[in-house]
């Protein structure tokens, strides 16, 4: 599993889900070996909305035909700036049992 995180605006929730949807959901799904990917929120404490994607693959080669040959770095999409107002530049993989 590949996980990402990302922090917007509250108030940019549902126009950040759909832009996921067109952009970066998009590309994990229409990559070969991806096996499932979604965008999760949640409201914070301190007024931002956490923003996780998450992404299911069937293995490392095929997360090297999405990312690159770094899959330790994060994808991101030009519009990205409008959204994010912090984010992290690396992802995390796990392995799912």
């Amino acid at each position: 599993m590949r996980s990402w995180t990302g922090w917007i605006r509250p108030e940019d929730r549902a126009a950040y889900a759909g832009y996921m949807e067109r952009t970066g959901l998009a590309d994990y799904r229409s990559t070969r070996g991806n096996l499932g990917a979604a965008t999760v929120f949640r409201d914070l404490p301190d007024g931002r909305c956490e923003v996780r994607t998450v992404s299911f693959w069937r293995d490392y080669a095929d997360i090297v035909a999405f990312a690159g040959d770094d899959i330790e770095m994060a994808v991101f999409y030009p519009q990205d700036d409008g959204f994010l107002i912090d984010r992290e530049f690396t992802v995390a993989h796990f392995d799912v049992a």
